[in-house]
């Protein structure tokens, strides 16, 4: 059985000084609130069962500062244990985006590909556009599924397990994180939501 009632909702202010990110679940209830430090050399996000911030269960950390490549660890905050962490696969990201997952152990068992990498390049010229720029919230959704590692090359796309799309939004940035494999282990669950959240944080700053 899986931690959250699928699809999830993630949901940010475009214009805002402290990045927040409220996510809700199929039913509407909100399930995880998403918190970063301003003016951090490194990436410094709290995850929270709520905006209230009273209960912290996860935190992203960068190992680097300011450095593309950077690996970014997953911790369990209430026990400060290490669960996971996520790394882009080199320039390679910059085209066509390419994340590891590996566990605790330093092992990949996943990655995350773009689906399509042109939606990508389409949402963010339409976003330069003056005054139709701010409408490519509903013109472009880019899309990245989470596949199991199969040990062999990263265009082994046979075991999807989960996907987030952008959807349309008006000021503000609008996510949906939907579950393809219901046999996903709940470890899997864990890394792959976190990995996404990383990755909306980044696309946030990009609109």
């Amino acid at each position: 059985m899986t931690f959250y009632n699928y699809p999830l909702n993630l949901r940010f202010k475009l214009v805002a000084l402290a990045p927040r990110i409220i996510v809700t679940d199929a039913t509407g209830k909100e399930v995880l609130f998403i918190s970063q430090k301003v003016f951090k050399l490194k990436e410094d996000i709290r995850v929270y069962t709520n905006q209230t911030k009273e209960k912290e269960i996860f935190t992203i950390r960068a190992e680097k500062i300011l450095d593309f490549n950077t690996r970014y660890n997953f911790v369990y905050a209430p026990e400060d244990r290490h669960v996971g962490s996520i790394k882009a696969k080199g320039w390679r990201s910059i085209w066509s985006a390419t994340y590891i997952l590996d566990n605790p152990e330093g092992n990949q068992t996943h990655f995350i590909k773009e689906d399509n990498p042109w939606v990508k390049v389409g949402d963010a010229l339409f976003g330069e556009i003056p005054f139709l720029g701010i409408l490519s919230g509903y013109v472009f959704h880019p899309s990245y599924t989470c596949f199991r590692w199969q040990g062999t090359d990263f265009q082994d796309r046979t075991e999807p397990v989960m996907q987030i799309k952008k959807e349309s939004g008006f000021f503000e940035g609008v996510y949906s994180m939907h579950l393809v494999n219901k046999d996903i282990t709940r470890e899997e669950e864990v890394r792959s939501v976190l990995s996404f959240m990383l990755m909306v944080q980044f696309m946030r700053r990009r609109g």
